[in-house]
């Protein structure tokens, strides 16, 4: 996974509530190989009608080339699928700014590039006001954790770790792998500190008198 700091996108708003995971990618679509890429599913119930026709007027039906989404509080709630965050990046979303996540959507979208930037609700509505004229520009900043929408600057708020693994493109392995030396130390000092904490490893039953078959 790739790091970032700094994007500059166009922004849309789904000027919705509770977007949970199962409208970010309808359940019968996970059949679906990953390296297929589940971007068609996006929104898929919300961005087709009954017959499976794109509806124009959809925010990322109209600006399909968005990497931005705004939207209201409680974003990828429901169930833990993580490819509902799939679904979102192999779409091009680089960000989903909302006045609250759904906790599990929200550390699967950091382990997958996403940003899930929280922003207050008067925010978030005075984004969407001037969003519904069409399209903005938006920029963010990872390192000072702002994001610039027309003429305002907006801080979000964003996990100390979470901007972290984001900058560097880690995932929680690559995480716990940059702790490495420190861990590696801990461990040390703490056979040391406790030897009696640490089980012996006993291998050879015959030398540890436990050879039962023998006269």
């Amino acid at each position: 996974m790739t790091g970032w700091s700094q994007h500059t996108g166009l922004a849309v708003a789904l000027d919705r509530e509770n977007v949970d995971t199962d409208q970010l990618i309808p359940a019968r679509f996970m059949s679906t190989p990953r390296s297929e890429g589940y971007g068609d599913f996006l929104l898929y119930d919300l961005r087709t009608d009954n017959n499976g026709n794109p509806i124009a007027d959809f925010p990322l039906n109209s600006t399909p080339d968005a990497s931005i989404l705004i939207s209201r509080r409680n974003f990828g709630s429901g169930s833990s699928r993580e490819a509902a965050v799939y679904a979102l990046v192999d779409f091009g979303i680089r960000a989903v700014v909302a006045p609250s996540f759904g906790d599990i959507f929200a550390s699967n979208a950091v382990n997958n590039g996403l940003l899930p930037a929280r922003v207050p609700e008067a925010e978030v509505d005075a984004a969407i006001s001037q969003l519904s004229a069409g399209p903005v520009e938006v920029s963010i900043n990872l390192t000072d954790r702002t994001m610039r929408v027309g003429d305002s600057v907006l801080d979000f708020t964003l996990d100390d770790v979470w901007q972290q693994k984001l900058i560097n493109g880690w995932d929680d392995i690559d995480l716990t792998q940059h702790h490495k030396a420190a861990i590696a130390e801990f461990r040390t000092q703490y056979v040391k500190d406790t030897p009696w904490a640490i089980p012996v490893q006993q291998t050879n039953f015959r030398s540890a008198g436990r050879d039962t078959g023998s006269q």
